[in-house]
């Protein structure tokens, strides 16, 4: 019997990680159907079957990342204490974004930093996304500065929007070809302002 007119079967795991390395690689606009559907080794009709549209295989390709790669690393700040994490964060970062055989930098920093490619329904969905990572230095920075590391009269919004920053930028230095020792660097000036910021009060 003939396979003609089948769908074809396909790992769906496997084609939606293929897809994140193509979005991470190449951002939402420079990703074409054409390279997406190649390095998923999956048809056009099966991609929008399996996906839905270009917008919505790009939610999922996030959240896998998220999910994944975002997790392993933000995970890091779960250290005893806050500024401990953010090192830990911070130096994992410097390596893993040019780490050999993936593309350079943050999927979520990169993406943020061209919002306009986004149409309104995944520009909102991705906002959610980009205020993610300060969320998490901030939550860990609540608990920081109710166990006492950090002053009370610390501002906590600019300490997360600092340190989120601070991210995105290695991200983007990553990308234009800053070295793991430039990035690490980067870091150990970054971590010079911690007790500055988060101990105004000692001031």
């Amino acid at each position: 019997m003939s396979d003609r007119g089948r769908p074809r079967s396909f790992d769906r795991d496997v084609a939606l990680q293929k897809a994140v390395e193509v979005f991470w690689a190449r951002g939402y606009a420079g990703a074409s159907m054409a390279e997406l559907t190649g390095a998923m080794g999956i048809s056009p009709p099966s991609l929008y079957a399996a996906f839905g549209s270009k917008a919505d295989l790009y939610r999922q390709a996030m959240d896998r990342y998220v999910a994944t790669s975002g997790a392993a690393l933000w995970g890091l700040l779960e250290q005893p204490t806050a500024k401990a994490g953010v090192e830990a964060v911070f130096r994992a970062a410097a390596r893993g974004m040019v780490q050999p055989g993936k593309p350079f930098g943050c999927m979520v920093a990169l993406s943020g930093a061209q919002p306009e490619d986004f149409d309104a329904g995944l520009h909102q969905d991705m906002t959610t996304v980009w205020q993610g990572t300060r969320q998490a230095l901030h939550n860990r920075f609540e608990r920081a500065q109710a166990a006492g590391e950090i002053d009370a009269g610390a501002d906590l919004d600019a300490i997360a929007l600092f340190y989120a920053t601070v991210h995105q930028g290695m991200s983007l230095q990553a990308r234009q070809g800053a070295t793991a020792d430039e990035l690490d660097r980067l870091v150990t000036s970054a971590l010079m302002a911690w007790e500055p910021m988060t101990r105004p009060d000692q001031a």
